[in-house]
């Protein structure tokens, strides 16, 4: 490999522009030693499938992991996923992000105002906080702060997957997104294990 083709591969390699932060919904330990961002849409059908590989994921690695979903809506593709990442933002106000997370993404097909509605409702939220923060879009800002974010880091479609901040670029299918998980967690407890090594002997250990 040139010196010119390798540096078109670096070049090519995108990470995300805004780090995983105390804006962020996610699920698991912030300690875990991998984070695994999802930049999806509710309406969109490879992120249904999407889900359900990360949950299986979940299971797998356990307190490995941490899960973070970023909102990536795009009108002209999926016309009501923008009003259903404002649904969650605000079932997450009142502390049901994750549960309504699952339930749009069961209801894809059907995410429409009315059966919007008829989801919180069903999650007993306070309605009527509810309807005032639809009504106010109040997290409009968070949810186009997402898209943003997302178009800055090189996503294109959904889903996209990050992995410790870097763009996932193979499939996701599970068999594929497992193995880069568990490689991922390899290389970092490999050089976690050299730190310590390090520490151990004598030789100064940076931090930062």
């Amino acid at each position: 490999m040139n010196s010119e083709t390798s540096t078109a591969a670096i070049a090519a390699v995108h990470t995300l522009s805004q780090p995983v932060n105390e804006h962020d919904h996610f699920q698991g330990a912030k300690s875990a030693p991998v984070t695994l961002v999802m930049y999806g849409a509710y309406e969109c059908p490879h992120c249904v499938e999407g889900n359900l590989i990360v949950k299986e994921i979940q299971q797998r690695m356990g307190e490995r992991l941490r899960f973070v979903f970023r909102h990536f809506p795009r009108p002209n593709v999926h016309p009501h996923a923008e009003a259903a990442a404002e649904v969650a933002e605000a079932a997450g106000e009142q502390g049901k992000f994750w549960d309504m997370h699952d339930k749009l993404f069961e209801n894809y097909r059907r995410l429409d105002g009315e059966h919007l509605i008829s989801y919180a409702e069903e999650l007993m939220l306070d309605m009527q906080r509810f309807e005032q923060t639809i009504a106010e879009r109040k997290f409009i800002g968070k949810v186009r702060g997402d898209l943003l974010s997302g178009i800055e880091s090189g996503v294109k479609g959904t889903p996209t997957y990050f992995l410790n901040g870097v763009k996932h670029d193979a499939s996701g299918e599970l068999v594929v997104l497992l193995a880069a998980v568990e490689s991922e967690y390899a290389n970092v407890s490999e050089f976690e294990d050299g730190k310590q090594e390090s520490g151990a002997a004598g030789i100064p250990v940076e931090r930062h």
